[in-house]
């Protein structure tokens, strides 16, 4: 005996068909690689330290927050106002800033056509002619206008996430354009920090080198003297010059790279290279930060921009399988209409003119070569590329802060020595300064300590510059602090272009 059906059974079918399910995969985010640090042995609880500017021993602090304007750690004003003019005045910033805004307009665009009712308003008139067998005539044609005034609307009713999956991808669109904003944020503040340093190094180098060149000077002068005396021969006079000269050849090449630097700064904080109105930062305005903030491993992943990029791709990859493989399954969608329509226009109000209709239409892809079916494959392979790239991108954000670890560790050790070196370098050519004009030495020995004194102190300059230099970069390479902020980045305000001005209407 056949049982009889619920009546109820329609009833819950139609509501399982409407309601619908997103096939696809359901976006997990990736879990953090389970790392107990940076390297294979703990970090030690300080740097070793040296005398001398920069030579503080530096404090690493595992799991404390990095603050959101790590730059101030440096305690330069020359510095701080660089970066807020770039966070104020910088095209790069404004262009991360405007794509921010194109992914949300996109995405409330993407919202409003795929998963709501769509309607509009219609009038039409037209004059036509018809053959009088439409209307019961025999021959000839019939001349007539019509008039429609109707209501239309259309709704694709998502019954297996297609469009939901498509809206998710949008909406991961919206976290890909904003994490890239904040890895704008990261780029543009240490671009400007690294240049500071790199100008204040320079213009170090350049001072040592005129210092040295002035001893030089000095000593050439003497020597000189001895030889119109003719205490010593032509050789030594040529000698004592060709060490002047050689010192003097590098000072063009510094007032070069300064003023390429000062360039650089101009570009990155919104300027021409032509305004003077730029702070000049020398080393010894530069305070080394003694407490250095260090995030753990667990909470790299949601701390570095480039990570959150690739996470966020990874996700519109995901979604992108979801649609790829609703457009497998049948597609329904509904329409309805509702109007007048007469042979003239005032008899549009009549309501026995009414229109209407509705209708609802089932498509099931059926045959089209594979091409579906190669669709999904592709997507799965672009979700696997992305995943992929995922993953290289946080072996690489791991390996930039353990690098950074070790040059930190390292700069202090080096300092240590080179400080040391620049000591007993300046000590020797004090020495053979003295000797030299007692006739002790001979001017050979006294150009060898001036080359040893000026190559000593020239690296002791750079070991103080490297110190500042990656102490910046690992505060780079753990995120920089932008999570910190409670609101949105203020917009950056460019100056305007002639003709570059578009006008917006709400639609």
């Amino acid at each position: 005996m056949r049982k009889r059906l619920s009546p109820y059974l329609p009833v819950l079918a139609c509501f399982c068909l409407f309601s619908g399910c997103a096939v696809g995969p359901d976006f997990q985010t990736p879990a953090g690689p389970a790392a107990p640090g940076y390297a294979p042995t703990p970090l030690p609880a300080q740097t070793s330290s040296a005398s001398g500017l920069a030579g503080d021993a530096q404090r690493f602090g595992v799991g404390q927050a990095i603050p959101l304007e790590w730059w101030a750690l440096f305690h330069s004003p020359e510095i701080d106002r660089l970066v807020r003019d770039a966070l104020a005045h910088s095209p790069t910033l404004a262009a991360a800033q405007a794509n921010l805004r194109v992914a949300r307009e996109t995405y409330s665009a993407q919202y409003s056509s795929l998963l709501l009712p769509n309607a509009n308003a219609q009038l039409q008139g037209a004059r036509e002619r018809v053959s009088g067998i439409t209307y019961g005539l025999s021959g000839g044609g019939v001349d007539g206008t019509a008039f429609i005034a109707s209501l239309n609307a259309t709704y694709n009713v998502d019954l297996f996430g297609a469009a939901r999956r498509a809206v998710e991808g949008y909406s991961a669109q919206i976290d890909v354009a904003n994490y890239e904003l904040q890895a704008a944020y990261l780029t543009l503040t240490s671009a400007v920090v690294q240049s500071a340093i790199a100008q204040a190094s320079l213009r170090a180098q350049l001072q040592a080198t005129n210092e040295v060149l002035a001893a030089e000077q000095h000593e050439l002068d003497l020597v000189e003297r001895q030889f119109k005396l003719g205490a010593i021969n032509q050789a030594i006079l040529l000698s004592q010059k060709t060490q002047v000269e050689t010192t003097r050849a590098q000072i063009p090449a510094l007032e070069k790279a300064i003023a390429q630097n000062r360039d650089q700064l101009a570009m990155l904080t919104g300027r021409l290279p032509s305004d003077a109105d730029l702070p000049i930062v020398t080393i010894a305005s530069i305070s080394l930060p003694q407490e250095v903030p260090v995030s753990l491993p667990s909470e790299l992943v949601r701390q570095r921009p480039d990570i959150l990029t690739s996470e966020a791709q990874l996700h519109v990859a995901s979604a992108q399988v979801g649609v790829a493989t609703a457009a497998l399954y049948p597609t329904l969608g509904i329409t309805a209409q509702y109007g007048r329509e007469s042979l003239g226009f005032r008899e549009l109000s009549n309501p026995g003119n009414t229109i209407w209709s509705i209708g609802a239409g089932l498509t099931q892809p059926l045959f089209f070569n594979g091409q579906l079916t190669a669709q999904k494959r592709a997507a799965i392979a672009a979700y696997d590329q992305a995943q992929a790239q995922y993953q290289s991108t946080v072996l690489q954000a791991f390996q930039s802060v353990a690098d950074a670890l070790r040059a930190i560790e390292g700069d202090a050790t080096s300092l240590e020595a080179i400080a040391g070196v620049d000591a007993l370098a300046k000590k020797s050519l004090d020495l053979a300064q003295t000797q030299y004009r007692l006739g002790a030495v001979s001017t050979l020995v006294l150009l060898d300590a001036e080359r040893q004194y000026a190559q000593a102190h020239l690296n002791l300059v750079g070991a103080q510059a490297s110190r500042f230099s990656d102490t910046a970069t690992l505060f780079q390479a753990l995120g920089g602090g932008w999570w910190q902020r409670g609101t949105a980045l203020p917009e950056v305000a460019l100056p305007a272009v002639a003709g570059a001005q578009v006008s917006q209407s709400n639609q």
